[in-house]
């Protein structure tokens, strides 16, 4: 964070943002306690904020919150990886439509580079870069969605999800390949001036795909009673 950005944020936005990286970043791994009274020290403040901070963390699922134990990190649970894929599936397929129209040319050049990284990568496959990029390019297409809060939700399910799962390609890599062949089909209907409503359902695909990937993989008698979305 850098000192301007920390200067307009509140001491509980800012102690939100200090411990939420640190999760996406599995260095506050799951089971983690979270000790207000040293996170105050370490962010220079007191124990009010990070202690708003925490409940704010605790509402997204990522911390919970134990009588006579105090803040951990939450634990990692398949039901909520299912869970933030399902409502990211809706949210992202609907924010990337509502951008549609307001990607340029250099836009899609830019997705298309990114997917073409994400090729390279097939043949000495890392789980990690190739999710990195994945979010990359994702966030190329729905970033120009003009509704802030659509947005919010989408950002809040990713965050949730790097949590949840350090890379769903580490469980299914066969499916990266799949992967970037439908960013490819996303990238045309955009292109093209599709209408609104197939670009969302191809976005809204793409996601629920993957889940259905990990599903099978890791879960195949709870995949087969799984509804469409």
């Amino acid at each position: 964070m850098s000192p301007t950005e920390a200067d307009t944020l509140s001491k509980s936005q800012q102690a939100y943002r200090w411990i939420k990286e640190r999760i996406a970043n599995q260095e506050f791994t799951p089971g983690y306690r979270l000790v207000l009274g040293s996170i105050a020290g370490e962010l220079d403040m007191s124990v009010v904020p990070v202690r708003e901070a925490i409940r704010q963390l605790e509402a997204e699922g990522l911390v919970t919150f134990e009588r006579n134990v105090g803040a951990r990190v939450s634990m990692v649970d398949d039901s909520q990886y299912r869970y933030s894929m399902q409502a990211l599936s809706i949210l992202e397929g609907t924010a990337t439509a509502l951008a549609a129209r307001r990607l340029t040319a250099d836009d899609i050049r830019n997705a298309r580079r990114i997917n073409e990284l994400m090729i390279e990568t097939l043949e000495h496959f890392d789980p990690r870069a190739f999710t990195a990029l994945n979010q990359e390019f994702h966030a190329a297409l729905f970033e120009k969605c003009a509704n802030p809060r659509m947005l919010d939700l989408v950002h809040a399910e990713w965050a949730r999800l790097g949590h949840l799962r350090d890379s769903t390609f580490s469980f299914v890599p066969g499916r990266a390949q799949e992967s970037v062949r439908e960013h490819e089909n996303i990238l045309v209907l955009i292109e093209t001036g599709a209408p609104l409503g197939e670009i969302e359902k191809a976005a809204r695909r793409h996601r629920s795909a993957t889940l259905d990937a990990y599903m099978i993989h890791e879960h195949p008698d709870e995949a087969l009673g799984l509804p469409a979305f």
